[in-house]
């Protein structure tokens, strides 16, 4: 089977598998132990924690603390649920389901319109009531790159907080700066089950859940210490390879771009992170091509709503027919994928569909 789907997950780093399998049992049967209990053994375990902590707050910006989450929809709940005031709420109209449907069921929201090159327009204005600005900084189904600098200033200058949803920019181009960042470990090579919400120093979140209060009194539950240390060890490699995994994206991005001549590419070609190519073309019945094309693992769209039926809200709002965005396809590759592999999916896929008359 050829992955081409980084953008619903991307494989384990083995650096990643191999601290994790220290705290899931240890050599000595020491590493499972809680890492809020008081002994050593719990002691250790929270040792691990802070060092993970440590490794995914380098690759955020200074000035602020790292909240253990189950994922980054946990992280945007919390920071949507928990964001004081009664302000409203303003968010872009290609967000993640995990702020919209927040936005929905908190109320008193608005949406930000979206250019047709797959940008949210950075010239609009926010209603003035706002108290929480969402934007994410690349988009999960076009890849597109959002100024969310240019929505961080204007969030500021209406008195209100700024939420970026990093889940496919943490660990692949700097993060923007923000008062609130959501990111999740199984986007960048760690596991699944875990990510994070970065808070400015300053910004006074309430707590959306009750219990232990584990994590800054704002998030409660016990810490899985391997998670942890799975999440830190991917972040911290993340670090370490990013010129080197850009450099290998942009190659692959280039040798795709040239195979898949004759498709018309969804969203901005130069303001995207190059990892993702989506495509459409006209006619394209894409079930037929997922079931032509079995070992080859692409998307139809976003993994979050596979399977609803509903076409694509991203690429309605950047101006395609819901026929047109049924004619698309997600291909996301990355650190692991080779240019064989890709060479191969591409000349699978552009047959098949030549195929389909």
């Amino acid at each position: 089977m050829i992955y081409l789907d980084y953008q619903a997950t991307t494989p384990l780093a083995p650096e990643a598998r191999d601290v994790m399998m220290q705290w899931l049992d240890g050599p000595d049967g020491t590493g499972f132990g809680n890492p809020h209990s008081p002994h050593r053994m719990g002691r250790m375990a929270a040792a691990a924690v802070e060092l993970a902590r440590e490794q995914v707050a380098a690759l955020f910006p200074p000035g602020g603390q790292v909240i253990f989450t189950s994922g980054a929809t946990e992280a945007i709940n919390l920071a949507m649920r928990g964001c004081p005031g009664d302000g409203a709420i303003s968010v872009s109209a290609i967000e993640h389901a995990a702020v919209l449907d927040t936005a929905q069921a908190l109320g008193n929201w608005h949406e930000l319109n979206v250019a047709a090159d797959g940008q949210c327009n950075a010239k609009q204005d926010i209603p003035a009531n706002t108290k929480l600005v969402a934007v994410m900084q690349v988009n999960n189904e076009i890849g597109v790159i959002q100024p969310t600098v240019e929505f961080h200033r204007k969030a500021k200058e209406t008195g209100a907080l700024f939420l970026c949803d990093a889940v496919q920019a943490y660990g692949k181009i700097p993060v923007a700066g923000a008062d609130m960042i959501a990111v999740s470990a199984h986007k960048v090579h760690g596991p699944k089950g875990i990510g994070a919400l970065w808070v400015r120093n300053g910004v006074e979140l309430e707590a959306v859940q009750t219990g232990g209060g584990q994590e800054a009194g704002l998030r409660s539950g016990t810490l899985s210490p391997a998670l942890c240390a799975g999440f830190g060890a991917a972040a911290q490699v993340a670090k370490e390879r990013m010129e080197e995994d850009a450099a290998h994206v942009e190659a692959l991005w280039n040798r795709a771009r040239d195979m898949f001549d004759g498709w018309e590419l969804n969203g901005s070609a130069e303001a995207r992170w190059h990892g993702n190519l989506n495509l459409r073309k006209d006619g394209l019945d894409v079930a037929r091509l997922m079931s032509d094309c079995r070992d080859v693992m692409f998307s139809a769209g976003s993994a979050c709503a596979s399977g609803s039926g509903r076409p694509s809200h991203v690429l309605q709002a950047i101006g395609l027919t819901a026929k047109q965005a049924k004619s698309s396809i997600r291909l996301g590759f990355g650190r692991y994928t080779t240019m064989e592999e890709l060479e191969a999916a591409a000349e699978k896929l552009t047959y098949a569909a030549s195929q389909q008359g």
